[in-house]
């Protein structure tokens, strides 16, 4: 990959710039769940994907999304084609507890599968850094912040508190993949509403957070695990 690698402060650098200049940016991230759904039909067979854990935790109800999915393994792809930031994790990082094999040697396979190749790329574990900056959070104070979640009330009421003090417009619940269309129709029907959507619901966030930036020209964050940072104190 030809990316620019861009460390925290890079990352804010670039927030910080869209939101100051209004325009469009999205940023994403490419753990071993992207990994798995990208892998669909195209690196391995539905047969193999769905003998993985996460696939089998996935099919439980725990992941937001039922496999094997092929439309939205291609909406995930063309997010990533398209985001403005992507996060993926470095080669041999041990951040998250996904086996190897799923990490960086998987998105580098079905990122040349699909012909992905970011311009601008970070650590897959940004959101869990972005979560303990000062810095994020008082780029986030004025702005209007449309919050997309499954833990939306108690999300919600840590964020507009001590520290973080979010001016929280809306907040949505996403449960799951069925419910895209709808919540995608409702950020651009209510795009003049916030300034800033911040996305906590899996491999959804992929497509949520890229669509939000295109469809309405605001900055959206693929959020993850940070939600488990701020309620729990760590990421998982």
């Amino acid at each position: 990959m030809n990316s620019i690698y861009l460390e925290m402060d890079g990352v804010l650098d670039q927030l910080e710039a869209a939101l100051i200049e209004q325009r469009p940016l999205s940023l994403v991230r490419v753990g071993d769940g992207e990994n798995i759904v990208m892998s669909q039909e195209t690196v391995w067979t539905t047969e193999q994907v769905l003998q993985e854990r996460w696939a089998i935790k996935a099919n439980l109800g725990q992941k937001g999304l039922r496999l094997p999915n092929l439309q939205l393994r291609d909406e995930v792809a063309a997010s990533l084609q398209r985001a403005s930031i992507v996060g993926i994790l470095p080669r041999g990082d041990n951040t998250i507890k996904a086996p190897h094999y799923l990490k960086r040697p998987l998105t580098d396979i079905v990122f040349a599968h699909f012909g992905i190749a970011p311009a601008l790329t970070c650590h897959a574990c940004v959101n869990r850094e972005l979560a303990q900056v000062p810095r994020f959070w008082q780029m986030l104070a004025g702005k209007r912040v449309l919050l997309v979640t499954r833990e939306l009330e108690q999300l919600r009421a840590a964020l507009v508190q001590e520290p973080y003090h979010l001016n929280i417009v809306s907040s949505l619940p996403f449960d799951s993949y069925d419910q895209m269309d709808e919540t995608l129709q409702w950020i651009q029907t209510n795009q003049h509403t916030y300034d800033v959507a911040l996305f906590s619901c899996g491999v959804n966030a992929v497509i949520l957070a890229e669509r939000t930036a295109a469809l309405t020209g605001k900055v959206a964050i693929d959020f993850g695990k940070a939600n488990n940072i701020i309620l729990k104190g760590r990421a998982n």
